[in-house]
């Protein structure tokens, strides 16, 4: 019997060896159609999303607009189509995740690997640098820096990039404490080979994979901050679209014309699900970086 069992079962092993991977890239494949959406959309979409049409305001998913087209998704308050609107909004998601980001891990990857190589003053600078920052909420510190100025989207990236350079810098100095005593940074130093040069070849190269997990991961933060300061109404200005600038708009209408605020919801909260799963994936294969 023990025998038939194992020979019934051995079959169903790569059946499901097979489908795990295929839904593991199901999250990838999700944040790829966004960015395809972002990037080609607009070109597609030839509506203007903020162009106000009252006649066509609060009108159905589905429904034909005066101009003799069709609002799939409906249209707002204003008549704007919600389609462009959704289409646009991932686009500013994108860009200001991608820059933030990008900022924030230029940052704290320089900082973190040259404090936690050199040492010394840099080290002990930044770590009061820390203490000061992490002692005030993320969200609160950009809230206070984005109100603080006029609305803008550069003002966005640095008020979202303020503290996430941080999670950057802690990351990179841990590796970087760590490589710095192998042996084949200790032979470079022998060879007389500079600092910086052994910084850039021999430690570096080893924070690549956890930094791409991180950014991952931070980037999910990031879209969900910014839309948040957009709900708020002290993020983006008014002719920039954002998913929380159209949420924010159909709150008031919930209760009758529910697609105003639950459709970009959905497209937002899809996208920050997937964009976490694959930031885990990716810290789970690359882990903390250990060089060995």
């Amino acid at each position: 019997m023990a025998g038939v069992t194992t020979a019934v079962e051995k079959p169903a092993a790569p059946e499901r060896r097979a489908r795990r991977p295929l839904l593991s890239r199901v999250p990838a494949l999700v944040v790829g159609c966004y960015l395809l959406v972002a990037v080609a959309g607009p070109m597609v979409i030839h509506y203007d999303p903020v162009h106000t049409s009252l006649e066509d305001r609060l009108l159905a998913p589905g429904s034909k607009v005066s101009g003799g087209g069709t609002a799939w998704l409906g249209t707002d308050g204003l008549g704007r189509d919600l389609l462009a609107q959704i289409v646009y909004g991932a686009r500013t998601a994108v860009l200001i995740g991608v820059s933030a980001v990008g900022l924030s891990c230029l940052v704290g990857v320089l900082l973190g690997a040259v404090a936690g190589y050199f040492r010394g003053a840099a080290d002990a600078v930044l770590a009061r640098i820390f203490d000061v920052l992490l002692a005030f909420p993320a969200i609160l510190l950009a809230i206070v820096i984005a109100g603080a100025f006029e609305r803008s989207v550069l003002l966005v990236v640095v008020a979202l990039s303020a503290t996430g350079w941080i999670t950057f810098a802690r990351v990179t100095r841990g590796i970087a404490l760590s490589v710095r005593e192998r042996p084949w940074v200790d032979a470079a130093r022998v060879l007389g080979v500079p600092g910086r040069t052994v910084l850039a070849r021999h430690v570096l190269p080893f924070t690549a994979g956890p930094v791409v997990a991180l950014a991952t991961l931070e980037f999910a933060l990031v879209v969900l901050a910014e839309a948040g300061l957009s709900f708020l109404g002290i993020g983006l200005p008014p002719s920039t679209v954002s998913w929380g600038q159209i949420i924010a708009n159909g709150k008031e209408y919930l209760e009758t014309q529910w697609w105003i605020s639950t459709l970009p919801g959905i497209a937002l909260s899809l996208l920050i699900v997937n964009v976490g799963i694959l930031g885990d994936q990716l810290t789970a294969r690359y882990g903390r970086g250990r060089p060995d």
